[in-house]
């Protein structure tokens, strides 16, 4: 131990990689398909980080991201009229803890939007909630160009008290509130 540390003390011991220590995961978030069965999940690790699984088959995981990429809570979103889609799994949680059906990608603002995430929102009334930063306002701009002509309605509410709809709520404002703003937005 004492010629590991006289290493360490004149920076001839590597030092542990980060990236390769145990993250602890925090939040899982699945990912189902139309009838509800699990396709994968999405997991935030602390330190902060995302990464995605799914089944092997035979009780463990395949630390990869699956093959068919679909909206978060799917199975809810195509029995739903209207949507609210925002950033994120925890957004969209909360959003539906107040009874909304809301969604989200995997994969944050940078994520690229998929055909089957468009086609799985046709003809529905979709409110696009931004996180309250220049990704998230782009984010916005790039999912209602690809809902043009798909979606029966979209409205993109942008919330300034708050870097996101959790941090919203957390402000004291409530599901009423929100649908007030949704209503001025439809007018």
């Amino acid at each position: 131990m004492a010629v590991i540390a006289a290493l360490k003390e004149f920076g001839l011991w590597p030092e542990q990689d980060k990236r390769h220590e145990r993250r602890r995961i925090v939040a899982e978030y699945n990912y189902t398909d139309e009838y509800g069965s699990l396709l994968y999940q999405v997991l935030r690790t602390d330190p902060k980080g995302f990464f995605q699984r799914y089944s092997d088959g035979t009780g463990g995981w395949i630390n990869r991201k699956h093959s068919r990429q679909v909206l978060y809570r799917l199975s809810e979103v195509v029995r739903a009229e209207i949507i609210l889609l925002c950033e994120g799994e925890k957004d969209a949680d909360r959003l539906r803890d107040h009874g909304f059906v809301a969604t989200t990608n995997a994969g944050g603002a940078k994520a690229p939007w998929l055909l089957q995430y468009t086609e799985a929102l046709r003809g529905r009334e979709v409110i696009l909630i931004p996180d309250n930063d220049p990704p998230g306002r782009q984010r916005v701009l790039t999912i209602a160009r690809a809902l043009l002509g798909y979606a029966r309605r979209i409205i993109a509410l942008e919330l300034r008290d708050g870097k996101d709809i959790s941090e919203w709520f957390d402000r004291g404002h409530c599901e009423v509130e929100l649908v007030e703003l949704i209503e001025k937005k439809e007018k």
